[in-house]
């Protein structure tokens, strides 16, 4: 397995935001009294915890595009959210430029609030209702610059409004004005007011039409070129992935199975949870040879021992069911944990 430095990549480029052997567990035990089970003959108290993130590591370097994929359940959301901040880590660690910030106090992270925003995947909630597009957009800019002059402010409103395709002129309107899509790119514009250099999006075309998710993708892309912009874009959709993303990182029950390139990763899946999962794209002028797996998702409160995809893994062997693979390097700057990629019985 390949070290990777903090603050630079495999290929020397600048890692504008890194994520170190990331922990991030939910106890649902509920009060002492629900944690008494009857076992042996004898109440004992035990605590019942999800194991959402465990151990992710991933650079993303400064102007890309890196997707996490992974069926739903699988830990991508929370790791967005664990990345900026709005869930405490068990362990592990979050850089920005090279300066550690998750266990920064509310008042020391807010300097980097106006460098890291987020878009949520629905339009509908994450927008104030009893407030008016505009104050929307101009509450963050008055936060993060109280100093700021109104007519200043009104035309950082105003451009940042044009930037995402909403009339200025349509300030004075509530979101339940607008269609999904137009709520959609106000959430962009007031994750942008601020001017950020990283953005999560968590699955933000998820609760549009198909129709309306190819604008918003597009628009994302001509803002990133714009202003330069470096998304963690969190979907479940591998062909929105495949169209958007630099690099893919796989997640399964929390862990991650491979990070590539986009184009390694659709071309040659090296994990077979990967190979399984973009197996059951159809393609155009190919057969369609879906790879089922058998079996359920275990449960992220009982994780399996040694790989945790070893239960539905079609190339399973004893290893497996006994050592946690680590994550290797290989000679395409692809990265992979599996047994059996390392020892080369998986089929490529």
């Amino acid at each position: 397995m390949t070290a990777i430095n903090a603050n630079t990549s495999p290929d020397g480029s600048d890692v504008l935001v890194s994520i170190r052997d990331l922990v991030k567990h939910f106890d649902i035990s509920g009060s002492w009294i629900e944690q008494l089970k009857l076992q042996d003959g004898r109440l004992q108290r035990k605590k019942t915890v999800v194991q959402a993130v465990n151990g992710i590591s991933i650079d993303i370097r400064e102007g890309e595009t890196v997707s996490v994929v992974g069926e739903s359940g699988c830990g991508k959301s929370t790791l967005a959210r664990t990345v900026m901040g709005l869930y405490p880590p068990e362990s592990g660690a979050v850089f920005y430029r090279e300066k550690r910030i998750d266990h920064l106090s509310e008042a020391q992270l807010k300097p980097y609030r106006t460098r890291m925003q987020m878009v949520f995947q629905d339009p509908y909630a994450s927008l104030n209702p009893r407030m008016v597009v505009g104050e929307t957009l101009r509450e963050p800019i008055r936060f993060h610059q109280p100093a700021i002059g109104s007519r200043e402010l009104k035309t950082k409103v105003a451009t940042v409004m044009e930037q995402v395709g909403i009339d200025p002129d349509w300030q004075n309107r509530y979101p339940h004005e607008f269609s999904g899509g137009q709520r959609q790119r106000i959430s962009i514009a007031r994750a942008l007011a601020v001017d950020p250099k990283f953005i999560v999006a968590d699955e933000p075309i998820a609760a549009l039409d198909v129709s309306i998710q190819a604008q918003i993708l597009n628009l994302m892309m001509d803002l990133q070129e714009q202003r330069n912009l470096t998304y963690l874009f969190i979907s479940h959709d591998l062909s929105v992935v495949e169209h958007i993303s630099d690099r893919v990182a796989v997640m399964y029950l929390g862990a991650l199975c491979e990070l590539a390139s986009a184009e390694n990763l659709f071309a040659s899946p090296r994990h077979p949870y990967t190979q399984a999962l973009l197996s059951a794209i159809p393609r155009l002028g190919r057969p369609f040879s879906h790879k089922k797996l058998s079996g359920d998702i275990p449960s992220p409160i009982r994780l399996p021992s040694g790989c945790v995809f070893h239960t539905r893994c079609p190339y399973v062997r004893e290893r497996c069911r006994q050592e946690v693979p680590t994550l290797i390097s290989l000679p395409d700057n692809s990265r992979v944990a599996c047994h059996g990629v390392e020892e080369k019985w998986v089929p490529n």
